[in-house]
């Protein structure tokens, strides 16, 4: 049985790591020169979003080759065959490092395999193709046929997301700060996608909040493929520090449709650092984007 991992860009909760037997590989979140979240360094949503609120202005890292190189080394005895699945190309330069030290691995390590997709997504966009990569394992799937079908299908990986506050957006590069103030003003409201090559782009702009959460339903029933079923598939839908909005949304999904099969988490600090506290996600399978 091959080996899954992926990375902290996935907002897998560790509890569903564990008990899927996936490995995770960290991207660093760093305050002040210090590692505040990564690889053996927890900090809770709450506590994270509760410095952001107090004014902590934290950077990301991606992963580099060495850390790549190191993780497989230290792992290289769980399996003969590992598949990686990694924060969009279009995000991080994780999958590209990642792919430098699983080259140097199996220069040494000639007999293993090591497979890597590239995701084009984030979150828990990124972690619903671990959810079918699992999923297929399960059924007996082989790596390649995994990792074929994830790679056929990227595009059908379907990742949509609001923010309240778009001066997050302003603080992690994703807007200007011009379009912040003016987009506060008059109370506009974000809605997000990521496109073909992995990248976030704005689809909506929308005038208050509850409008953008709807917006989130609404972009499912357009684009959900017509063979899904939310109660043999899985939605997931993850925030920053929002539970009572993340809690509507499913509500509205299970009203709509009568799907029962969820995933929940929260954006971790490495997502939040660009997005900040409001952010709320929704993901599935559907038409290509």
């Amino acid at each position: 049985m091959f080996k899954i991992i992926t990375d902290n860009g996935a907002d897998l909760p560790k509890s569903w790591l564990k008990e899927n037997d996936v490995d995770c590989i960290y991207l660093s979140t760093i305050l002040n020169d210090k590692i505040i979240a990564g690889k053996d360094v927890e900090l809770s949503a709450e506590d994270f979003y509760k410095m952001l609120s107090e004014g902590a202005k934290p950077s990301t890292s991606q992963i580099n080759p060495d850390q790549a190189y190191l993780y497989f080394q230290e792992n290289i005895g769980k399996a003969d065959e590992f598949l990686y699945i990694g924060l969009s190309s279009g995000l991080s330069g994780t999958v590209s490092s990642v792919k430098l030290g699983a080259s140097e691995i199996l220069e040494k390590y000639p007999s293993k395999k090591i497979e890597i997709v590239d995701s084009l997504t984030g979150s828990l966009g990124e972690g619903l193709l671990v959810w079918y990569a699992v999923k297929m394992r399960n059924e007996g799937k082989s790596m390649e046929e995994t990792a074929k079908w994830l790679n056929d299908n990227i595009q059908h990986f379907l990742i949509g997301f609001t923010v309240d506050n778009l001066f997050d957006l302003w603080r992690g590069g994703r807007v200007s700060k011009a379009s912040a103030i003016i987009g506060t003003l008059i109370s506009i409201k974000p809605f997000l996608v990521v496109d073909k090559e992995g990248k976030l782009v704005v689809s909506k702009k929308l005038r208050g909040r509850k409008k953008a959460l709807n917006a989130l339903v609404d972009y499912m029933e357009e684009h959900k493929a017509s063979e899904f079923d939310g109660n043999k598939d899985v939605i997931m839908i993850c925030h920053g520090n929002v539970p009572e909005d993340a809690a509507l949304v499913q509500k509205l999904v299970t009203e709509k449709y009568g799907y029962k099969n969820f995933i929940t988490s929260n954006v971790g600090p490495m997502i939040g650092t660009h997005t900040g506290a409001s952010l709320v996600v929704l993901t599935f399978m559907g038409d290509a984007r």
